[in-house]
């Protein structure tokens, strides 16, 4: 079960379903229609029961769902929500003892007031779940702090990348890149991930010569934000909007960076290193955990340190290299997707016995 999703959680929630499912289990999945359209869980072989669980609380189409969950979730075994908003209505929605697992993807931010209401949510969830997967350090100790009993890390893995399909040359003559060097973000325009900051630090680039070129591959709420201080900053920023040949963008980068505010195990992070380019990602959420010496790590929300990174790394091409090479040994080391599925699937058959 999953709420609204356009990114990580949706990818991860699809990756389940093929690895269930090639393993036999039947698996139905219950959330928005247009997460379904996204990424295509009943082309997998999973039943799909659409079901609007927005990422925000709307008492209507609350309850609406929550009428929904009960008369669907009949014969279920277990039950595997995805994020806060999917693991209250599971557990308002079960029935008799279903055993229910949680897996926390994102830490609660924004103002004081939705901290504080999300705060309760993560209570009674932490403590009502059978089980709580936490995908970083951080989810799992806040997760032990307010009660819950039961709780584990649970990677969330990215999925392989598939091959590049066009080549670096052909991927850099499309953005006019010419010999500029080639910066690339990827992540849904949302204040977490911190894209303002880069759009300052990139400004702070500008009077390089070459002037970098970065790229940003999404959408979200904050494009035209966005696009407004690109223009404002006179920032050597192009907004791509949303891409599917990441795996083309990231072989013809020559940096990556990821300037969040809080992550857990993000999927670029990942990507980006199976893939031998340098990272720049800040010290934030479970990113020092994953990354190690396999990225240079910089404080958030910090324009100017964000800068002098990407400036040291695109004037030294062999401490770039030598980081990237460091980034694929970190990345042989993380659970693949096949891992994933097998401790998923360990904690159900767990929770069945019992």
């Amino acid at each position: 079960m999953l709420a609204t999703s356009t990114g990580g959680v949706g990818r991860h929630v699809r990756s389940l379903v093929e690895g269930l499912a090639a393993r036999g289990t039947p698996v139905s999945v219950f959330g928005p229609a247009a997460t379904d359209a996204l990424f295509g869980f009943a082309a997998l072989g999973a039943r799909f029961t659409a079901v609007e669980i927005a990422v925000g609380p709307r008492p209507v189409a609350d309850a609406a769902a929550l009428r929904r969950l009960r008369r669907s979730l009949g014969g279920v075994d277990v039950v595997h929500a995805h994020g806060l908003r999917a693991g209250l209505l599971a557990l308002l929605a079960r029935r008799g003892g279903t055993p229910t697992v949680v897996t926390l993807h994102n830490a609660v931010l924004g103002s004081p007031a939705r901290r504080a209401t999300s705060s309760v949510m993560e209570r009674i969830v932490v403590r009502r779940a059978d089980v709580v997967l936490a995908a970083s350090d951080d989810l799992a100790s806040r997760a032990q702090a307010l009660g819950g009993t039961d709780v584990r890390l649970g990677p969330v893995a990215a999925p392989a990348l598939s091959a590049a399909a066009s080549s670096r040359d052909e991927v850099r003559a499309s953005l006019d890149a010419g010999e500029r060097p080639l910066v690339l973000a990827v992540g849904r325009l949302h204040a977490q991930k911190g894209f303002d900051v880069l759009v300052e630090a990139a400004a702070r680039l500008a009077g390089r010569r070459p002037v970098p070129l970065v790229v940003i591959a999404g959408d979200g709420p904050l494009e035209d934000f966005l696009r407004r201080l690109v223009a404002q900053r006179r920032a050597p920023v192009r907004l791509l909007g949303r891409r599917d040949d990441v795996a083309d963008l990231l072989a013809a980068a020559d940096l990556v960076v990821l300037p969040s505010r809080w992550e857990a195990r993000a999927l670029v992070a990942q990507e980006a290193l199976r893939a031998g380019r340098p990272l720049v990602a800040t010290s934030v959420g479970g990113l020092p955990g994953l990354l190690g010496d396999g990225a240079r790590l910089v404080p958030a929300e910090q324009p100017a340190a964000l800068a002098t990174a990407v400036a040291e790394l695109l004037d030294d091409p062999a401490a770039a290299a030598a980081l990237a090479e460091r980034g694929r040994r970190r990345a042989a080391r993380w659970p693949d997707e096949a891992a994933t599925v097998e401790q998923v699937a360990r904690v159900y058959a767990e929770l069945v016995r019992r």
